[in-house]
């Protein structure tokens, strides 16, 4: 999922150089909510790694 993150905001990157800015605003969008998605999900696998732990 963090790789298709980065993969989006190469992408809006890219786009936003060429001026394509309502590409880039996508893009840039759909990275985000990748990339927070990733975080909580890498939370809950942390604390269910602790809980299992103890």
């Amino acid at each position: 999922m963090l790789y298709y993150a980065l993969v989006f905001l190469v992408i809006a990157l890219i786009a936003g150089v060429l001026g394509f800015g309502g590409i880039a605003g996508a893009s840039a969008g759909i990275a985000q909510i990748l990339f927070f998605l990733f975080l909580g999900f890498l939370v809950i696998s942390l604390i269910v790694g602790l809980v299992r732990r103890a």
